[in-house]
């Protein structure tokens, strides 16, 4: 019994540090690619945001943040460690 508690409590603290990163495209327009970039980052536990109306992620805020008008690319980066993952948008312009 003792064995299988510990081999448990190696598996689970194992889980918590390992971690995965994932960067993918998700639009583009006819702009020309900027020198700015701009980031959003929104931290969402077991694949839900804690508050699903909140858009602090977004494309708009990320474009806030980085000065952006007129935006040219926007990528995602999706960040996750055990339970907890964090979705950065980032997007490029001027």
């Amino acid at each position: 019994m003792k064995k299988a508690i510990a081999a448990t409590l190696l598996a689970l603290s194992l889980m918590a540090v390992m971690g995965c990163a994932t960067t993918m495209p998700v639009a583009a327009t006819s702009n020309p690619v900027g020198k700015k970039t701009g980031t959003a980052t929104e931290m969402w536990i077991l694949t839900y945001p804690p508050f699903a109306s909140s858009a602090n992620g977004g494309i708009a805020n990320a474009a806030k943040n980085g000065g952006i008008s007129k935006i040219s690319t926007v990528d995602c980066k999706v960040r996750t460690y055990f339970v907890v993952s964090w979705v950065d948008t980032i997007v490029t312009g001027e």
